[in-house]
Protein backbone atom coordinates (compact mmCIF):
# COMPACT_ATOMS: atom_id res chain seq x y z
CA UNK A 1 0.00 0.00 0.00
CA UNK A 2 1.02 3.64 -0.41
CA UNK A 3 1.58 5.92 2.58
CA UNK A 4 2.16 9.66 2.49
CA UNK A 5 4.20 11.27 5.25
CA UNK A 6 5.28 14.87 5.03
CA UNK A 7 6.11 15.59 1.40
CA UNK A 8 6.94 12.02 0.39
CA UNK A 9 4.88 9.00 -0.65
CA UNK A 10 6.30 5.54 -0.04
CA UNK A 11 5.31 1.95 -0.70
CA UNK A 12 4.98 -0.11 2.48
CA UNK A 13 3.72 -3.62 3.21
CA UNK A 14 0.14 -4.10 4.34
CA UNK A 15 0.10 -4.02 8.14
CA UNK A 16 -2.05 -6.74 9.68
CA UNK A 17 -4.52 -5.27 12.18
CA UNK A 18 -3.28 -5.82 15.72
CA UNK A 19 0.18 -6.97 14.63
CA UNK A 20 2.98 -6.00 16.98
CA UNK A 21 6.33 -4.60 15.95
CA UNK A 22 8.64 -7.19 14.48
CA UNK A 23 5.98 -9.87 14.00
CA UNK A 24 4.96 -11.54 10.76
CA UNK A 25 6.83 -11.90 7.51
CA UNK A 26 8.17 -9.28 5.14
CA UNK A 27 9.46 -5.77 5.62
CA UNK A 28 8.04 -4.10 8.70
CA UNK A 29 6.36 -0.68 8.75
CA UNK A 30 4.99 0.90 11.93
CA UNK A 31 2.38 3.60 11.23
CA UNK A 32 2.30 4.50 14.94
CA UNK A 33 5.84 5.88 14.69
CA UNK A 34 4.80 8.78 12.44
CA UNK A 35 5.17 11.26 15.32
CA UNK A 36 8.69 9.93 15.87
CA UNK A 37 9.52 10.40 12.18
CA UNK A 38 7.92 13.86 11.98
CA UNK A 39 10.05 15.01 14.89
CA UNK A 40 13.13 13.43 13.32
CA UNK A 41 12.67 15.60 10.23
CA UNK A 42 12.23 18.70 12.41
CA UNK A 43 15.37 17.81 14.40
CA UNK A 44 17.37 17.30 11.19
CA UNK A 45 16.22 20.66 9.89
CA UNK A 46 17.18 22.30 13.17
CA UNK A 47 20.56 20.60 13.28
CA UNK A 48 21.43 21.90 9.82
CA UNK A 49 19.86 25.35 10.00
CA UNK A 50 21.07 26.46 13.43
CA UNK A 51 24.74 26.02 12.62
CA UNK A 52 25.23 22.70 14.41
CA UNK A 53 26.31 21.15 11.12
CA UNK A 54 25.61 21.21 7.40
CA UNK A 55 23.17 18.85 5.74
CA UNK A 56 25.76 16.10 5.56
CA UNK A 57 25.65 12.33 5.61
CA UNK A 58 22.80 10.46 7.28
CA UNK A 59 22.57 6.72 7.93
CA UNK A 60 19.22 4.97 8.37
CA UNK A 61 20.89 1.90 9.83
CA UNK A 62 17.85 -0.40 10.02
CA UNK A 63 15.83 1.06 7.22
CA UNK A 64 13.02 -1.50 6.67
CA UNK A 65 10.74 0.30 4.17
CA UNK A 66 13.17 3.23 4.10
CA UNK A 67 10.52 5.78 5.06
CA UNK A 68 12.79 7.48 7.58
CA UNK A 69 15.70 7.65 5.14
CA UNK A 70 13.45 8.90 2.33
CA UNK A 71 12.19 11.71 4.52
CA UNK A 72 15.76 12.61 5.52
CA UNK A 73 16.77 12.67 1.84
CA UNK A 74 13.80 14.92 1.10
CA UNK A 75 15.10 17.26 3.83
CA UNK A 76 18.37 17.56 1.91
CA UNK A 77 20.59 14.97 3.58
CA UNK A 78 23.00 12.62 1.80
CA UNK A 79 21.28 9.39 2.80
CA UNK A 80 22.45 5.81 3.12
CA UNK A 81 19.90 3.11 3.97
CA UNK A 82 21.10 -0.25 5.27
CA UNK A 83 19.35 -3.37 6.50
CA UNK A 84 20.20 -7.06 6.87
CA UNK A 85 17.14 -7.89 4.74
CA UNK A 86 17.61 -7.70 0.95
CA UNK A 87 13.87 -7.06 0.51
CA UNK A 88 14.11 -4.05 2.82
CA UNK A 89 16.98 -2.38 0.99
CA UNK A 90 15.30 -3.05 -2.36
CA UNK A 91 12.09 -1.44 -1.11
CA UNK A 92 14.01 1.53 0.32
CA UNK A 93 15.70 2.01 -3.07
CA UNK A 94 12.34 1.98 -4.85
CA UNK A 95 10.93 4.49 -2.38
CA UNK A 96 13.83 6.88 -2.92
CA UNK A 97 13.43 6.53 -6.69
CA UNK A 98 9.67 7.09 -6.72
CA UNK A 99 10.21 10.41 -4.89
CA UNK A 100 13.01 11.48 -7.26
CA UNK A 101 15.58 11.37 -4.47
CA UNK A 102 19.18 10.16 -4.45
CA UNK A 103 20.52 7.77 -1.88
CA UNK A 104 22.54 4.62 -1.34
CA UNK A 105 20.85 1.39 -0.28
CA UNK A 106 22.83 -1.69 0.64
CA UNK A 107 22.52 -4.89 2.62
CA UNK A 108 24.65 -4.52 5.75
CA UNK A 109 24.71 -5.42 9.41
CA UNK A 110 24.63 -2.20 11.43
CA UNK A 111 27.53 -3.00 13.78
CA UNK A 112 30.30 -3.88 11.31
CA UNK A 113 29.04 -1.20 8.92
CA UNK A 114 29.41 1.51 11.58
CA UNK A 115 32.93 0.37 12.42
CA UNK A 116 33.90 0.69 8.74
CA UNK A 117 32.01 3.87 7.83
CA UNK A 118 31.37 7.21 9.50
CA UNK A 119 28.36 9.51 9.14
CA UNK A 120 27.47 12.95 10.40
CA UNK A 121 24.12 11.65 11.66
CA UNK A 122 23.28 8.03 12.52
CA UNK A 123 19.71 6.87 13.18
CA UNK A 124 19.08 3.55 14.95
CA UNK A 125 15.55 2.20 15.36
CA UNK A 126 15.91 -1.53 16.14
CA UNK A 127 13.31 -3.97 17.40
CA UNK A 128 13.70 -3.69 21.17
CA UNK A 129 16.96 -2.73 22.83
CA UNK A 130 19.61 -0.47 21.30
CA UNK A 131 22.26 -1.79 23.71
CA UNK A 132 24.03 -4.16 21.26
CA UNK A 133 24.56 -1.29 18.80
CA UNK A 134 25.81 1.51 21.05
CA UNK A 135 29.57 0.87 20.81
CA UNK A 136 29.51 0.77 17.01
CA UNK A 137 27.14 3.74 16.88
CA UNK A 138 29.44 6.01 18.86
CA UNK A 139 32.37 4.83 16.76
CA UNK A 140 30.56 5.67 13.52
CA UNK A 141 28.78 8.94 14.42
CA UNK A 142 30.45 12.31 13.94
CA UNK A 143 27.76 14.79 15.06
CA UNK A 144 24.33 13.48 16.07
CA UNK A 145 23.13 10.04 17.16
CA UNK A 146 19.37 9.39 17.01
CA UNK A 147 18.06 6.39 18.97
CA UNK A 148 14.68 4.73 19.49
CA UNK A 149 14.36 2.15 22.26
CA UNK A 150 11.13 0.15 22.44
CA UNK A 151 12.11 -2.19 25.31
CA UNK A 152 10.51 0.01 27.95
CA UNK A 153 9.90 -2.79 30.48
CA UNK A 154 13.65 -3.46 31.02
CA UNK A 155 14.43 0.26 30.90
CA UNK A 156 11.77 1.13 33.49
CA UNK A 157 12.65 -1.71 35.88
CA UNK A 158 9.52 -3.79 35.24
CA UNK A 159 11.78 -6.53 33.82
CA UNK A 160 14.54 -6.01 36.35
CA UNK A 161 17.09 -8.67 35.37
CA UNK A 162 16.83 -7.78 31.69
CA UNK A 163 17.40 -4.11 32.50
CA UNK A 164 20.47 -4.90 34.59
CA UNK A 165 21.86 -7.24 31.95
CA UNK A 166 21.34 -4.98 28.92
CA UNK A 167 22.07 -1.55 30.36
CA UNK A 168 24.61 -2.21 33.10
CA UNK A 169 22.61 -0.38 35.73
CA UNK A 170 20.03 -1.06 38.44
CA UNK A 171 16.59 0.11 37.22
CA UNK A 172 13.62 0.36 39.58
CA UNK A 173 9.91 0.15 38.84
CA UNK A 174 8.75 3.44 40.35
CA UNK A 175 5.86 5.89 40.09
CA UNK A 176 8.07 7.89 37.68
CA UNK A 177 8.75 4.82 35.51
CA UNK A 178 8.80 6.60 32.10
CA UNK A 179 11.56 8.89 33.29
CA UNK A 180 13.38 5.96 34.87
CA UNK A 181 13.49 4.45 31.38
CA UNK A 182 14.80 7.68 29.87
CA UNK A 183 17.56 8.05 32.43
CA UNK A 184 18.61 4.39 32.28
CA UNK A 185 18.96 4.67 28.49
CA UNK A 186 20.87 7.95 28.67
CA UNK A 187 23.17 6.54 31.35
CA UNK A 188 24.07 3.61 29.13
CA UNK A 189 24.67 5.95 26.19
CA UNK A 190 26.88 8.34 28.16
CA UNK A 191 28.95 5.52 29.67
CA UNK A 192 29.36 3.75 26.33
CA UNK A 193 30.39 6.95 24.56
CA UNK A 194 32.90 7.77 27.29
CA UNK A 195 34.69 4.46 26.68
CA UNK A 196 35.47 5.84 23.21
CA UNK A 197 36.57 9.25 24.61
CA UNK A 198 33.33 10.68 23.24
CA UNK A 199 30.92 13.00 25.05
CA UNK A 200 27.23 12.31 24.42
CA UNK A 201 24.87 15.16 25.29
CA UNK A 202 21.08 14.77 24.96
CA UNK A 203 19.52 17.70 23.11
CA UNK A 204 16.01 16.30 22.66
CA UNK A 205 14.47 13.29 24.42
CA UNK A 206 10.90 12.11 24.83
CA UNK A 207 9.11 9.04 26.18
CA UNK A 208 6.03 8.48 24.04
CA UNK A 209 3.69 5.54 23.33
CA UNK A 210 5.86 2.78 24.78
CA UNK A 211 9.18 3.94 23.35
CA UNK A 212 11.99 6.33 24.24
CA UNK A 213 13.47 8.54 21.53
CA UNK A 214 16.64 10.55 22.12
CA UNK A 215 18.98 12.70 20.04
CA UNK A 216 22.54 12.92 21.32
CA UNK A 217 25.08 15.53 20.25
CA UNK A 218 28.41 13.76 19.84
CA UNK A 219 31.79 15.36 20.61
CA UNK A 220 35.15 13.60 20.40
CA UNK A 221 36.74 14.82 23.64
CA UNK A 222 37.96 12.89 26.67
CA UNK A 223 37.62 16.01 28.81
CA UNK A 224 34.00 16.55 27.77
CA UNK A 225 33.30 12.83 28.27
CA UNK A 226 34.57 13.16 31.86
CA UNK A 227 32.13 16.02 32.40
CA UNK A 228 29.22 13.86 31.24
CA UNK A 229 30.27 11.10 33.62
CA UNK A 230 30.02 13.67 36.42
CA UNK A 231 26.27 13.89 35.69
CA UNK A 232 25.71 10.22 36.49
CA UNK A 233 24.44 9.17 39.90
CA UNK A 234 21.80 7.36 41.90
CA UNK A 235 18.21 7.90 43.01
CA UNK A 236 16.78 6.62 46.32
CA UNK A 237 13.02 6.03 46.37
CA UNK A 238 10.37 4.93 48.85
CA UNK A 239 7.70 2.50 47.68
CA UNK A 240 5.26 3.60 50.36
CA UNK A 241 5.20 7.42 50.33
CA UNK A 242 7.09 8.14 47.06
CA UNK A 243 9.84 10.13 48.77
CA UNK A 244 12.95 10.32 46.63
CA UNK A 245 16.42 11.84 46.66
CA UNK A 246 19.39 11.77 44.30
CA UNK A 247 23.16 12.04 44.50
CA UNK A 248 25.79 12.31 41.77
CA UNK A 249 28.64 9.81 41.66
CA UNK A 250 29.25 6.33 40.28
CA UNK A 251 29.51 4.80 43.74
CA UNK A 252 26.11 4.39 45.39
CA UNK A 253 25.51 5.45 48.98
CA UNK A 254 22.07 3.90 49.51
CA UNK A 255 19.50 5.22 51.97
CA UNK A 256 18.21 2.20 53.87
CA UNK A 257 15.11 3.77 55.43
CA UNK A 258 12.90 6.54 54.07
CA UNK A 259 13.39 9.69 56.18
CA UNK A 260 9.76 10.64 55.53
CA UNK A 261 7.90 7.49 56.63
CA UNK A 262 10.57 5.03 57.81
CA UNK A 263 9.76 2.40 55.16
CA UNK A 264 12.54 0.57 53.31
CA UNK A 265 14.03 2.59 50.45
CA UNK A 266 15.46 1.26 47.19
CA UNK A 267 18.27 2.65 45.05
CA UNK A 268 18.50 2.91 41.26
CA UNK A 269 21.57 3.71 39.21
CA UNK A 270 23.85 4.78 37.84
CA UNK A 271 21.32 6.99 36.05
CA UNK A 272 21.77 10.09 33.93
CA UNK A 273 20.91 12.96 36.30
CA UNK A 274 21.59 15.81 33.89
CA UNK A 275 19.23 17.57 31.50
CA UNK A 276 17.46 15.28 29.03
CA UNK A 277 16.95 18.10 26.52
CA UNK A 278 18.13 21.57 25.56
CA UNK A 279 15.16 23.96 25.85
CA UNK A 280 16.43 26.31 23.12
CA UNK A 281 16.97 23.39 20.75
CA UNK A 282 13.47 22.06 21.50
CA UNK A 283 11.98 25.48 20.76
CA UNK A 284 13.81 25.55 17.43
CA UNK A 285 12.55 22.05 16.58
CA UNK A 286 8.97 23.19 17.19
CA UNK A 287 9.43 26.00 14.68
CA UNK A 288 10.51 23.47 12.06
CA UNK A 289 7.41 21.31 12.38
CA UNK A 290 5.21 22.07 9.38
CA UNK A 291 1.62 21.48 8.31
CA UNK A 292 2.57 18.71 5.88
CA UNK A 293 3.35 16.48 8.86
CA UNK A 294 0.55 14.14 9.85
CA UNK A 295 1.32 14.50 13.55
CA UNK A 296 2.15 18.21 13.47
CA UNK A 297 -0.25 19.13 16.26
CA UNK A 298 1.04 16.41 18.57
CA UNK A 299 4.63 17.31 17.72
CA UNK A 300 4.11 20.99 18.52
CA UNK A 301 2.33 20.20 21.79
CA UNK A 302 5.09 17.82 22.81
CA UNK A 303 7.71 20.47 22.09
CA UNK A 304 5.75 23.06 24.07
CA UNK A 305 5.57 20.78 27.09
CA UNK A 306 9.18 19.66 26.78
CA UNK A 307 10.58 23.18 26.41
CA UNK A 308 8.99 24.23 29.71
CA UNK A 309 9.87 21.02 31.56
CA UNK A 310 12.25 21.41 34.49
CA UNK A 311 15.44 19.34 34.67
CA UNK A 312 14.91 17.73 38.08
CA UNK A 313 16.02 14.07 37.88
CA UNK A 314 12.55 12.65 38.66
CA UNK A 315 8.91 13.62 38.32
CA UNK A 316 5.81 13.05 40.42
CA UNK A 317 2.37 11.88 39.37
CA UNK A 318 -0.26 14.00 41.07
CA UNK A 319 -2.90 11.25 41.00
CA UNK A 320 -0.46 8.75 42.53
CA UNK A 321 0.23 11.17 45.38
CA UNK A 322 -3.43 11.88 46.07
CA UNK A 323 -4.22 8.18 45.88
CA UNK A 324 -1.52 7.56 48.44
CA UNK A 325 -2.95 10.30 50.63
CA UNK A 326 -6.48 8.91 50.29
CA UNK A 327 -7.86 12.19 49.00
CA UNK A 328 -9.47 13.40 45.73
CA UNK A 329 -7.06 15.29 43.48
CA UNK A 330 -7.54 18.98 42.78
CA UNK A 331 -7.08 20.50 39.31
CA UNK A 332 -3.52 20.53 38.01
CA UNK A 333 -3.42 24.28 37.47
CA UNK A 334 -4.56 24.92 41.06
CA UNK A 335 -2.16 22.26 42.31
CA UNK A 336 0.87 23.81 40.58
CA UNK A 337 -0.19 27.30 41.65
CA UNK A 338 -0.28 26.15 45.28
CA UNK A 339 3.24 24.75 44.97
CA UNK A 340 4.54 27.97 43.46
CA UNK A 341 2.75 30.11 46.04
CA UNK A 342 4.56 28.09 48.71
CA UNK A 343 7.89 28.96 47.09
CA UNK A 344 8.50 25.73 45.19
CA UNK A 345 9.30 25.97 41.45
CA UNK A 346 7.19 23.51 39.45
CA UNK A 347 6.40 22.56 35.88
CA UNK A 348 4.29 20.05 34.03
CA UNK A 349 6.10 17.27 32.20
CA UNK A 350 5.59 15.47 28.90
CA UNK A 351 5.33 12.09 30.67
CA UNK A 352 1.57 12.40 31.31
CA UNK A 353 -1.24 14.83 31.94
CA UNK A 354 -0.96 14.63 35.73
CA UNK A 355 2.85 14.57 35.99
CA UNK A 356 4.98 17.42 37.28
CA UNK A 357 8.49 18.31 38.39
CA UNK A 358 9.56 20.24 41.45
CA UNK A 359 12.57 20.22 43.75
CA UNK A 360 10.14 20.07 46.70
CA UNK A 361 10.02 16.93 48.83
CA UNK A 362 6.89 14.83 49.27
CA UNK A 363 6.35 16.40 52.69
CA UNK A 364 6.74 19.92 51.29
CA UNK A 365 4.33 19.13 48.47
CA UNK A 366 1.78 17.82 50.97
CA UNK A 367 2.07 20.94 53.14
CA UNK A 368 1.78 23.24 50.13
CA UNK A 369 -1.48 21.77 48.84
CA UNK A 370 -3.09 20.78 52.13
Amino acid sequence: MEVTEGDVTVEVPETRHGASEGTGEGVFFNPEQELNRDLTVAVLRTWAERGYGDRGTYLDAMCASGVRGVRAANAGWDVTCTDIDDDATALAARNLDRNGLDGTCERADANPHLYRHHYDVVDLDPFGTVAPFLDAAFDGTAELLCLTATDTAPLCGAHFESGVRKYGTVPRNTDFHPEMGVRVLLSACVRTAARHDVAATPVFTHATSHYVRTYLAVESSATAANERIDDLGHVDWCRRCYWRDHERGLIADPTDACPNCGHDAVTAGPLWLGATHDADFVAAVRERVDESMGEATKAERLCDRLEAERHDPTHYDQHELYGNWGEPAIGMDDFLAALRDAGHPASRTHYGGTTFKTPASVAEIRDAVA
